[in-house]
């Protein structure tokens, strides 16, 4: 007979839940990163060439807005053989201080730009530091940083990795050297990698990186080939974005509970007043008021249920959207001029729209767009998208961008276009948001998520963009037109004056008079103004084919009836 176990036969037995429990300990930031590394861009070997590049030159621009100083950036890849490269960015920046340089480049999520609402092109404080957990992870070689803060001040050189258990930062080395500049920032990153050109390569982040920021020189030496160099196209800096206070509209429970406890003001109605946006003294006692919680009511004492009341007192209290200096849009005659730089067009409309919010941030969308030229037919429109600056060059199919393009009706501007797909023709399209915080669809930085307030500014940068192509379209097809009836008619002007001369019996010396008199008649009975036809044959003669154009007959005046239609229609859906 088989025995039962008794609870007291099974004492001397541990529980299992114990031995589980020895095995768990705290993850560091840099171990979960080490081993997902695909999160912030290191996918293959192609892309984690193009990232490294793309968060140094990131890096070294906006150090050298933030100084005031036209930044000029020397970019060096250099092969080293079974696929390991070395990667050089060097920037005339102000430097950086010696003690914050290993912090800097070798410890995740640290840096000055997370916690301040200011546009700027690096948000996380990973990227460079990510760059050299990649370097050293595969080639086992620290990052070389050099950097000098003044012509009065040392440069130092500091050898550095990561350690990825506790995400601190080993110095290897550290000297005192003697450098040619007077200030700037050099970083030497040895990685495995791959380089190939292309649409997703370093020669064309640095392109578009030269297109949407004008007033930048990039002088890079690829690992195959000669220098290119990327001259600045203005000594005009960008205008200094200014650091603003949280907007109460996008706020949430968690974070406003966090604020009420950190707050060193003891009443509630200050602590609207001093820590938010547009919260002035009577906006503050509304909100109490709408609330139904005491405008003197110490910011600790309040509880979470008075946490939601004050939520809802500040969705029904009406508050000025953020102020927008803390954006700096490039504007639309720079934006217009980088993109002249650097692709070759024969028409080129570029507009900025008005600064909108999202969940409490502000940000402003501008479009650029280049038409002709050498550009392909009978290919889909190339896309270039920014954000604060910056090019993005992965997940185009998943951006906010390319949605608001396939979803346009390009047809109505004289592109062709399949239902839902983005237009075909020799097209350039350019997009930029500027924000204070861009929402990407991940921590890579490679796609702007689709916020319904984002993608309706977008579709209206677009249309207004498209008006301006549609317009220049529509007269290139009617001067078209106007010089084949021209050569057709003159063609024949001289049978003209023959059959006339013999029906009115003129006399033979008067045929020459009468051909110019036809041709003076056929001038005033031209549809389209002399002056109108020679600045088309200045302008773009030699780009105008005297036959049909490929272009699709149609009426503006319908086109711009259908195009704020289609404004319409895209407020309400969104």
């Amino acid at each position: 007979m088989q025995q039962k176990l008794t609870p007291d036969s099974n004492d001397d037995k541990k529980p299992i839940a114990l031995e589980l429990a020895k095995k768990q300990r705290e993850i560091s930031i840099a171990e979960f990163f080490e081993k997902n590394r695909h999160l912030l861009g290191f996918d293959n070997k192609k892309k984690a060439l193009l990232t490294t590049v793309k968060e140094a030159v990131d890096n070294s621009l906006d150090a050298c807005e933030e100084a005031s100083m036209l930044p000029e950036i020397i970019v060096e890849i250099i092969d080293m053989g079974n696929e390991r490269f070395r990667i050089v960015i060097e920037d005339n920046g102000p430097g950086i201080v010696k003690q914050q340089i290993p912090k800097i480049f070798a410890k995740l999520l640290y840096g000055s730009k997370f916690h301040r609402l200011k546009q700027s092109r690096g948000q996380q404080g990973i990227g460079i530091s990510a760059s050299v957990m990649y370097g050293q992870l595969t080639t086992g070689r620290p990052a070389k940083i050099t950097s000098r803060i003044g012509p009065s001040y040392p440069a130092y050189e500091i050898d550095l990795k990561l350690d990825t258990t506790t995400n601190q930062p080993l110095v290897i080395s550290e000297k005192e050297i003697d450098w040619h500049k007077e200030h700037g920032t050099r970083v030497e990153i040895d990685l495995e990698g791959q380089y190939l050109k292309g649409s997703q390569s370093v020669d064309e982040y640095l392109k578009q990186t030269a297109i949407i920021n004008p007033h930048v020189t990039l002088i890079y030496q690829p690992p195959q080939g000669s220098q290119i160099m990327f001259v600045r196209a203005t000594e005009e800096m960008p205008k200094q974005p200014k650091e603003i206070m949280p907007h109460p509209y996008g706020v949430e429970l968690g974070r406003l509970m966090k604020m009420l406890e950190h707050t060193e003001y003891r009443t509630l109605q200050s602590f609207l007043t001093n820590e938010f946006s547009r919260v002035g003294a009577g906006t503050a006692k509304e909100i109490c008021e709408n609330s139904a919680v005491l405008p003197s009511t110490p910011p600790d004492k309040i509880s979470r249920e008075m946490a939601e009341k004050i939520m809802e007192g500040i969705k029904k209290t009406k508050i000025m959207n953020p102020p927008t200096d803390c954006i700096s849009p490039i504007g639309k005659d720079l934006i217009e001029k980088g993109l002249k730089k650097e692709i070759n067009a024969e028409f080129y409309a570029s507009c900025t729209r008005p600064p909108v919010v999202y969940s409490g941030n502000p940000f402003i969308i501008e479009a650029a767009i280049a038409y002709g030229g050498n550009l392909p037919e009978d290919k889909p429109i190339e896309i270039l998208r920014f954000a604060n600056r910056v090019p993005l060059l992965y997940q185009q199919g998943a951006c906010a961008v390319t949605k608001s393009i396939a979803t346009t009706n390009w047809r109505s501007y004289g592109l062709k276009q399949s239902q839902g797909s983005v237009p075909i023709g020799g097209c350039v399209l350019q997009i930029h948001m500027a924000s204070v915080w861009v929402p990407f669809t991940s921590e890579a930085k490679e796609a702007i998520a689709h916020y319904p307030e984002i993608i309706k500014e977008i579709k209206l940068a677009l249309q207004e963009v498209g008006r301006e192509l549609g317009k220049y379209l529509n007269k290139k097809k009617r001067l078209s037109h106007e010089l084949n009836k021209v050569d057709y008619i003159s063609k024949y002007l001289t049978h003209v004056s023959d059959a006339l001369q013999e029906i009115l019996k003129l006399d033979p010396a008067e045929k020459t008079r009468l051909e110019e008199h036809l041709r003076v008649v056929l001038e005033k009975t031209r549809s389209v103004k002399k002056e109108d036809l020679e600045d088309l044959k200045r302008d773009y003669g030699p780009k105008l084919k005297r036959e049909d154009s490929d272009v699709d007959d149609y009426d503006f005046d319908e086109e711009k009836k259908g195009s704020e239609d289609d404004e319409e229609s895209s407020e309400e859906e969104l």
